[in-house]
């Protein structure tokens, strides 16, 4: 069975990410339609952070931006992803404040963790394998996290542990506060998406079959 139908078999129950996350989610429009983001310098990152708070306060306490969002205007500053017009968002962001606890959604293993340097990368990441029975292997990855506390390479966690930490500007890449969750396939992560958070136009027909929707798996 692939992901994510093994989430609606009885015996798989994920675990909320964040915990108590309290009301309804704040929707951030990150794509090319909001003009907002045409008339701002899209790499002052504390400042779209000040502007997010205060449109979240006080009713919203997080908030979601979504996936396969097309974000030429976000991306207009970073040449990694405008030279490969690579401008499709592959994954959730969950927006929390910095140093929220992640959780594990799925009993996991940790594969990988990292931390990219420049401005408008990861920051610092984590990838989890989840292995369950009668289920293609699958991964999920978290970006922008504190680098200090990410876990190390083959740590197991149970479904509902901490395993890492939102980031601030320093950890993460120097983008607003929140996580990238993305999930990767067995075949994604060969085709190398797991550096990966964008991708182009002609990738879409394929996309199911790499990084599919993280929706299934944010629980709250």
């Amino acid at each position: 069975m692939r992901y994510p139908y093994v989430l609606y078999h009885q015996d798989v129950q994920p675990a909320a990410i964040v915990a108590n996350l309290k009301g309804d989610p704040y929707m951030v429009d990150l794509s090319y339609k909001n003009p907002v983001l045409e008339r701002i310098d899209v790499r002052d990152q504390r400042r779209f952070q000040r502007i997010l708070e205060k449109e979240m306060k006080p009713r919203h306490s997080w908030g979601l931006a979504g996936y396969l969002e097309r974000r030429d205007s976000l991306l207009r500053g970073y040449p990694q992803m405008v030279t490969e017009n690579r401008v499709f968002h592959l994954g959730l962001d969950i927006i929390v404040p910095e140093a929220t606890p992640l959780h594990a959604p799925l009993r996991a293993t940790i594969i990988r963790t990292g931390y990219e340097p420049e401005e408008g990368n990861y920051g610092a990441f984590a990838l989890l394998k989840h292995s369950l029975s009668g289920c293609e292997a699958f991964f999920s990855f978290y970006g922008h996290l504190e680098r200090k506390r990410l876990p190390s390479p083959d740590t197991r966690f149970e479904a509902g542990e901490v395993f890492a930490f939102t980031g601030d500007f320093d950890d993460n890449g120097c983008w607003y506060y929140h996580t990238h969750l993305q999930i990767i396939t067995e075949r994604g992560l060969k085709e190398g998406y797991l550096s990966k958070g964008y991708c182009a136009a002609q990738d879409l027909p394929e996309i199911d079959d790499l990084c599919p929707s993280p929706l299934p798996l944010f629980k709250r």
